[in-house]
């Protein structure tokens, strides 16, 4: 009896002698260790790279963090408000929309100034379509000084200086250098879209 219950639990004994160590061996799960997986029944050494991020998972971001531009339905578009063409930002300056064609849709004709240049121009768009329109600031600084090659300093808030804006041609420009050689205190504003920067308008600091 002792015999029969000794084969049941040690079926190996019946085996040939070759295959004896490899019965006789019982079955253990893997053991999770860091930096190894287990492939084919064998742990494998990870790179340290694959082992920081076995567990983590990375998601990449559909929003474009400080876009120059956002789209807009064409007929949501206003006067005064702003818009792309051409590559450009403008200000509407004005705009109307034609009747629904039999085969199509009405369209936004759109008249626009480049803010930056003065320039007039114009677009004809399907008012179901977007558009760009552009991110446009306007922030207030100190005029420092102006230098000899036409360029100003302009004081942040940091206390740090700001040095790559030149000093706008015509008359603002020439107001500007008036102002600034007869000692006084101005405050210059700085209209920013689309990567380019220029100084819109100056007046005297009251404080």
């Amino acid at each position: 009896m002792r015999d029969r219950m000794s084969d049941m639990n040690q079926p190996w004994r019946h085996f040939p002698e070759r295959l004896r160590d490899v019965y006789s061996v019982p079955y253990l799960p893997p053991r999770r260790m860091p930096g190894f997986h287990f492939a084919c029944g064998r742990a494998v050494k990870m790179s340290d790279s694959e082992g920081e991020h076995h567990d983590e998972h990375t998601f990449e971001s559909t929003t474009e963090v400080g876009s120059k531009t956002f789209p807009m339905q064409c007929s949501a578009l206003r006067k005064n408000g702003h818009v792309v063409i051409k590559g450009r930002p403008c200000k509407i300056v004005d705009m109307s929309t034609s009747k629904t064609g039999k085969h199509g849709h009405a369209k936004v004709h759109l008249v626009a100034i480049d803010i930056f240049t003065g320039k007039k121009l114009e677009d004809l768009c399907p008012s179901t379509h977007n558009m760009n329109v552009p991110v446009v600031n306007r922030n207030d600084y100190q005029l420092l000084d102006i230098t000899e090659d036409g360029f100003v300093s302009l004081l942040l808030e940091s206390g740090e200086t700001k040095d790559d804006i030149r000093l706008p041609e015509g008359e603002l420009g020439e107001s500007i250098k008036a102002k600034f050689n007869a000692d006084k205190s101005l405050i210059v504003s700085v209209l920013s879209a689309m990567g380019e920067e220029a100084i819109v308008d100056v007046k005297e600091n009251q404080n």
